[in-house]
C-alpha cells in the first residue's frame, strides 16, 4: 500500500536522512540545507510550512517540503526519493499531490530552486507546469542555477 502522509516529529529523521543521501550523491550539504534538515519542525512546520512523506507499505521512501514564502506563495523544496525506490514514478506522484494540496489550500504560486544538471527533475517540473523564471541574486542555494514557478490560478497542472 502506498500513501502520502503528513509530518510528525518521529519522522523528522527520515526527512533529514533522505535529503542528506540525495545531496551527498549529487552535490554537497550547504548551511541552508543543514538548517532546514536539522531543525525542520522549527524552520518549516512552525513557520506555516508542510512536510510530507511517501510511504510504501511500512517504508518511508520519499519526502518533500512546502516552505512558506508569503501567505499565498510556497517553495517546493527538499524533495528526495530513496535510492532503492527511484525510477518508480514516486517523484511524479509526490509532485501531483503537492500541486493538488497547494490548489486546495488556495495558494497562488509554487516556486522551486534546482540545478540544470538534474535533467529528470527538471523534466518532471516542466511536465507539471513549472516554467523557468529569472533567478534572483542571493538565492538560498549556491547550487541553485535555475528557478521555476507554477501559477496555481491557471489550470495547466
Amino acid at each position: 500500500m502506498e500513501r502520502i502522509i503528513p509530518f510528525s516529529p518521529e519522522l523528522s529523521d527520515h526527512f533529514r536522512d533522505l535529503n542528506l543521501d540525495w545531496l551527498e550523491q549529487y552535490f554537497y550539504v550547504e548551511p541552508h540545507d543543514r538548517d532546514l534538515l536539522d531543525h525542520c519542525e522549527e524552520v518549516i512546520i512552525n513557520k506555516g510550512g508542510h512536510i510530507f512523506f511517501y510511504q510504501e507499505n511500512d517504508l518511508i521512501c520519499g519526502t518533500f517540503a512546502l516552505i512558506k514564502v508569503t501567505e499565498d506563495t510556497y517553495e517546493l523544496g527538499k524533495m528526495a526519493v530513496s535510492k532503492v525506490a527511484r525510477g518508480k514514478g514516486i517523484g511524479q506522484k509526490m509532485m501531483r499531490f503537492c500541486i493538488d494540496f497547494a490548489q486546495q489550500a488556495g495558494w497562488k504560486k509554487l516556486v522551486l530552486y534546482s540545478n540544470t544538471s538534474l535533467e529528470n527533475s527538471i523534466h518532471i517540473y516542466r511536465k507539471s507546469g513549472f516554467i523557468e523564471v529569472p533567478i534572483e541574486s542571493g538565492n538560498p542555494y549556491a547550487r541553485g542555477n535555475i528557478k521555476m514557478e507554477k501559477n496555481l490560478s491557471q489550470s495547466n497542472s
